[in-house]
C-alpha cells in the first residue's frame, strides 16, 4: 500500500501557493514541494491531490490511501461532488486517476499527522519567496 500525505500552502487567499506530496510505502519515500502559482487556499489542496495522485500512479495501481488535512477536498473525493464551479475541474481530473486504482481511499487527517507534506508545501513558497 502506498500511503499519500498532500497538502498546499497560500500567501495570501489568493496568493502565491505551493503543494507538498509525502509518498511512503512499498520500499519508496519520496517528497515533491513545488509553486503552483496563485491560488486560493481550497484551489491549492486540489492541485496537491491531483498531483500526488498522479505520482501514486507512476508508482502503484494497487492500493493507494491519500491522507489530507483539507476536510473539503476529502468530501468532495468522499461524495464524488463539489458545489463551487472552482474546484470541480480538480475534482474531476482527481476522481479519474482514482478510478485507475484496484483500491483508492482518502482520508482527513490533523494537521499535526500532515506535517511533512506541510512542511514541503512550505518550502515551495519559500523557494519563490528567495527566487
Amino acid at each position: 500500500m502506498l500511503e499519500v500525505y498532500i497538502d498546499g500552502a497560500s500567501a495570501g487567499n489568493p496568493g502565491p501557493s505551493g503543494i507538498g506530496i509525502y509518498i511512503k510505502g512499498e520500499g519508496h519515500q519520496l517528497r515533491f514541494s513545488e509553486y503552483v502559482g496563485i491560488y486560493d487556499n481550497h484551489t491549492t489542496e486540489f492541485i496537491a491531490l491531483v498531483r500526488g495522485l498522479e505520482e501514486a500512479q507512476k508508482l502503484s495501481k494497487e492500493f493507494i490511501s491519500v491522507r489530507s488535512d483539507s476536510q473539503v477536498v476529502v468530501a468532495a473525493v468522499e461524495k464524488r461532488y463539489i458545489k463551487n464551479p472552482v474546484y470541480k475541474e480538480f475534482l474531476d481530473q482527481a476522481l479519474e486517476i482514482a478510478d485507475t486504482f484496484n483500491f483508492f481511499f482518502i482520508k482527513w487527517v490533523n494537521s499535526n499527522s500532515n506535517l511533512t507534506a506541510d512542511q514541503l508545501a512550505r518550502q515551495a513558497l519559500q523557494r519563490k519567496k528567495d527566487s
